[in-house]
C-alpha cells in the first residue's frame, strides 16, 4: 500500500470514530448545570416570577444562597469597617456576611426594603460583629454624605466602601428607552458610586480599599440593557481611573464584574418566561448565587490578600 493510501485510510477511520461519536451525542441527554462548589447550586428551569421593583429577597422563590457554610474566617479584615451599598440583599448581604465573618463590623445602606435589611442585620450579628441600618437613595448626594458620617459616627472609621447598589430595567426596543428610565439608571449607578466615593475618601486611610459592582453587561454589552451595560462600562472605567488618582494615599480601587447571579435584581426586571430560564446561557448552565460572588469582594478588600492589586476588574461570568 502506497504511503497516500496509508494516510487516506488513517484520516477515514479518524473520521468514522468522530462521525459515531458525533452521532452518540445528538441522542445523549441535555447537559447538565456545572457544579464545582462546595454545595449544590439551582439551575433551571426556575418557578416563573416577576416581582416589583426595587425587588425583595424574601419573597425570590428559591431563595438565594448568601450564608456559605463552608467558608471559615480567618481575620482577614479583622477590626476593619465596611460600607456596603445595596446591602440588604443578593451579592451585597453576601458580601455582608463574610466580611463579618473575617472580622468586620458592617454599614448596610439600602433603599426601602426593610424586612431583608433586617434579615442582613441578624445574619451579621450571628457572626459576632455589629451591624449598622442606613435607609436611603445613592442617588442623592445628601443621602450619600449621612451614610458615611453615620458609620463614622458609629464606628470610629472606615476601611472598606462597596459601591454595589444598582437599577436595572430591560428595554427590548432602543425607541421605547425613556429619559426618565436612562436618567434612573444613571444616577443610581453612575452618580451613586461617584457620590459614595467622594463622601468616603477622606475618612479612609493607608491599606483602605474600594470595591466596585460592574457587570459582564459592561463588558460584552446587552441589546436589552443599553442603559444598563453603559452604566457599568462606566463603572470599569471609574475604577481604573480612581484607582490612579487614590494610589498616591494608599486606598486600592477595584471591581468585580459578575455574569448573572441569583438576587432579587433580575426577576424584578426580566419577564416571568425569561426568569425561568435565568443563567442557562452559560457555559455553566446556571447562575452564580451570591455566596459564589462574595469570596471575592474579601479577597479585595483584605490587604493581606490583595495588596498589589488595584485598577483591576474581575469577571465572575460562568465561563464566557
Amino acid at each position: 500500500m502506497s504511503t497516500g493510501k496509508k494516510v487516506e485510510k488513517k484520516q477515514r477511520e479518524i473520521q468514522r470514530k468522530v462521525d459515531k461519536d458525533d452521532a452518540g451525542a445528538k441522542t445523549s441527554r441535555k447537559p447538565t448545570a456545572m457544579q464545582a462548589g462546595a454545595r449544590e447550586y439551582p439551575a433551571p428551569p426556575f418557578p416563573k416570577q416577576h416581582h416589583p421593583k426595587p425587588g425583595v429577597e424574601s419573597e425570590i422563590d428559591p431563595a438565594p444562597m448568601y450564608d456559605a457554610p463552608f467558608w471559615t474566617g480567618s481575620g482577614k479584615l479583622d477590626s476593619s469597617v465596611a460600607l456596603i451599598t445595596g446591602g440588604d440583599s443578593g451579592i451585597g448581604r453576601a458580601v455582608a456576611v463574610l466580611f463579618a465573618r473575617e472580622g468586620a463590623d458592617i454599614a448596610i445602606f439600602y433603599l426601602s426594603e426593610h424586612d431583608d435589611a433586617e434579615a442582613t442585620k441578624s445574619a451579621v450579628e450571628a457572626e459576632g460583629k455589629r451591624c449598622l441600618l442606613i435607609s436611603g437613595d445613592v442617588a442623592r448626594r445628601e443621602d450619600c454624605k449621612k451614610a458615611v458620617a453615620q458609620t463614622v459616627k458609629q464606628f470610629g472609621r472606615l476601611d472598606v466602601l462597596v459601591n454595589n447598589a444598582a437599577f436595572q430595567v430591560h428595554s427590548a426596543e432602543f425607541a421605547d428607552l425613556t429619559e426618565q428610565h436612562f436618567d434612573t439608571t444613571l444616577k443610581t449607578n453612575l452618580y451613586g458610586y461617584f457620590h459614595m466615593a467622594q463622601e468616603a475618601v477622606p475618612h479612609m486611610k493607608p491599606g483602605s480599599a474600594i470595591i466596585n459592582t460592574g457587570s459582564v453587561t459592561g463588558l460584552m454589552g446587552s441589546k436589552s440593557l443599553v442603559d444598563y451595560s453603559m452604566t457599568k462600562g462606566g463603572i470599569h472605567a471609574f475604577t481604573r481611573a480612581l484607582s490612579g488618582n487614590l494610589v498616591a494615599k494608599g486606598i486600592r480601587v477595584n471591581a468585580v464584574a459578575p455574569g448573572p447571579v441569583w438576587t432579587p435584581l433580575n426577576p424584578s426586571d426580566k419577564t416571568a418566561e425569561d426568569v425561568a430560564e435565568f443563567g442557562s446561557d452559560t457555559p455553566m448552565k446556571r447562575p452564580a448565587q451570591p455566596e459564589e460572588i462574595a469570596p471575592a469582594y474579601v479577597f479585595l478588600a483584605s490587604p493581606q490578600c490583595s495588596s498589589y492589586i488595584t485598577g483591576e476588574v474581575l469577571p465572575i461570568v460562568g465561563g464566557y
